[in-house]
């Protein structure tokens, strides 16, 4: 019996605590600060407000990722950009997210496959679930390592590519 009440009075106690976190989270709102390196631009662009994604935004991180050698957006999984926010946050970054691939078309993918060693037949790229980036002060294997403890989705690391950088997807979990 007394283990009945003291299991119920912890309870009780962490309610306020569970509600408070959950309220926080609800009314959330996040925002990525990116740089294509290949087109230049450069946005902050909100993506998500009260704890849900924000279709404007959504539609300009879809532009700026865009196929740019095609200049072809996709619809973006949202998964991603919260993933990539996170580990931004965990990061302590406060520089531009340097995107070097995002969204890439079949043509792309199948140009680059031909080109290049390392490109995936069946990329993550092509579904619009998947982003290569740096941020300058961060090292790449901080990225790295802060994205493989959240256990989201795939995790590249590519530190002796022409332009270093680290990849992660929504798609399975995987190094």
């Amino acid at each position: 019996m007394a283990r009945t009440v003291s299991v119920a009075a912890v309870l009780c106690l962490a309610m306020p605590l569970l509600s408070v976190s959950a309220t926080q989270a609800a009314a959330e709102t996040r925002s990525l600060k990116l740089y294509f390196v290949h087109t230049k631009e450069r946005a902050n662009i909100v993506f998500k407000r009260n704890g849900k994604f924000d279709p404007k935004g959504l539609q300009q991180i879809n532009n700026l990722l865009r196929d740019w050698r095609r200049n072809e957006p996709t619809k973006m999984d949202p998964r991603l950009f919260d993933l990539v926010w996170e580990v931004y946050q965990r990061s302590g970054a406060s520089d531009y997210i340097h995107v070097v691939s995002a969204y890439r078309s079949p043509a792309t993918n199948n140009m680059l496959r031909s080109r290049t060693k390392g490109v995936a037949k069946n990329s993550q790229h092509m579904l619009g679930k998947a982003m290569d980036f740096y941020i300058p002060g961060v090292k790449l294997k901080t990225l790295r390592s802060l994205a493989m403890k959240m256990q989201v989705g795939g995790v590249g690391y590519y530190p002796t590519s022409g332009s270093p950088f680290v990849h992660l997807d929504v798609g399975g979990v995987r190094a």
